[in-house]
């Protein structure tokens, strides 16, 4: 079944998502952009986070999570144990969530438009593994790039 085959890819994302901000040296560069660096790791985590819970978590698990998008890009300096906390709140959410999702629904039409257009649930939540895994790699570039000893 996809939802499987999703959860665990989201799941293994997630978990590497702290990986990464576990691997910082210095806790602040979490918070570090520079140049042309726009989106630290710290706001791209919330924004993944805010995304993941809004889109399964309050859609289509009934959650009762309320996004606020643009705290995820304004919010700075929240410490590191309290991302992963929420990183792992999101991990929850999905296992809870996902393995209740039938094939039908899958196949059926995810109940929010996104980008003004209509998508079946199981398209949707596959562009939902792969934003996550983008915004992964633009983690990992950035803690590479702005975390090096001086």
């Amino acid at each position: 079944m996809l939802t499987d085959i999703l959860q665990s890819l989201l799941c293994r994302d997630l978990n590497k998502l702290k990986e990464e901000l576990e691997l910082y040296r210095d806790e602040a560069n979490i918070w570090h952009i520079d140049g042309s660096i726009l989106n630290s790791a710290g706001n791209l985590c919330l924004h993944l986070v805010g995304n993941l819970n809004t889109y399964i978590g309050a859609i289509l698990g009934d959650s009762g999570y309320v996004r606020n998008r643009p705290e995820e890009f304004s919010l700075k300096y929240i410490p590191r144990n309290e991302l992963v906390r929420k990183i792992e709140q999101t991990i929850a959410v999905i296992e809870a969530t996902l393995p209740r999702v039938t094939d039908a629904q899958m196949q059926s039409e995810y109940p929010l438009e996104i980008n003004g257009g209509k998508q079946t649930t199981g398209y949707f939540l596959v562009h939902l593994a792969t934003h996550l895994s983008y915004h992964l790699g633009q983690v990992n570039y950035h803690r590479r790039l702005l975390d090096r000893e001086e």
